[in-house]
């Protein structure tokens, strides 16, 4: 039984030590089964179970029904086995849906202007890219009037890091309409571009938002 292992033999043990690609199919299918019946480990369940559907390659395609005819597999096993080998199907035919290519300014604003012109409070967002320039993520940072204490590099850079980002887009609304840019906008890009060279992750640009226009401080040259 699995009790009298050593524990550093046990599959989720193992696992938890060496990490799933060092466990054998067996043990990982052990894990998925969770208790063997009276008269057999749960090891020696899976490696019955294996050898029914002749390895892992029969056993993707098993019902549910030819899954309850093992004996040691009931309804509660079955299912759960079935979810299992589901969810592996789905994660390897998964697609990621296009994603939204940022090329200007006028892509950023496109991508934000109907969620983010009639705000009544200042968001401050930043986009994710990747080596492609297209969003990975988009992430609000705080909302409430834009200030360095509060735009801290340290927060706005460990979602970029979190998301293996390679570079960043930084933006903000101006509820008055108006997006031209104060000291306090100019001062906190700076800060945040200057961050950025030093984590290795570019800061591209800081677009301000108003309703229906958008200034690039970018292409104003403020960075």
């Amino acid at each position: 039984m699995i009790k009298d292992m050593p524990v550093s033999e046990r599959p989720r043990e193992k696992m938890a030590k060496e990490g799933p690609e060092r466990l054998s199919n067996q043990e990982l299918l052990a894990i998925l089964l969770r208790t063997g019946t009276r008269s057999e480990s749960v090891l020696q369940l899976a490696q019955r179970v294996l050898y029914h559907f002749d390895g892992i390659r029969l056993l993707q395609s098993a019902t549910l029904e030819e899954l309850k005819g093992i004996k040691g597999i009931g309804q509660a096993k079955a299912i759960e086995l079935q979810a299992a080998l589901e969810l592996c199907k789905r994660i390897y035919t998964f697609q990621e849906e296009s994603r939204y290519v940022v090329r200007s300014p006028e892509d950023v604003a496109d991508y934000v202007m109907d969620d983010m012109r009639f705000l009544t409070q200042e968001h401050f967002v930043v986009l994710c890219l990747n080596t492609k320039n297209e969003i990975i993520h988009r992430h609000t940072l705080f909302i409430g009037s834009l200030n360095s204490s509060i735009v801290h590099p340290r927060e706005l850079f460990k979602e970029a890091l979190r998301r293996s980002a390679a570079s960043v887009i930084c933006l903000h609304n101006h509820p008055s309409g108006d997006p031209t840019p104060s000291q306090e906008d100019i001062d906190v890009t700076k800060r945040l571009t200057e961050c950025g060279k030093i984590l290795g992750v570019d800061v591209l640009d800081h677009v301000i938002i108003g309703d229906r226009k958008f200034l690039s401080l970018k292409e104003k040259g403020y960075m």
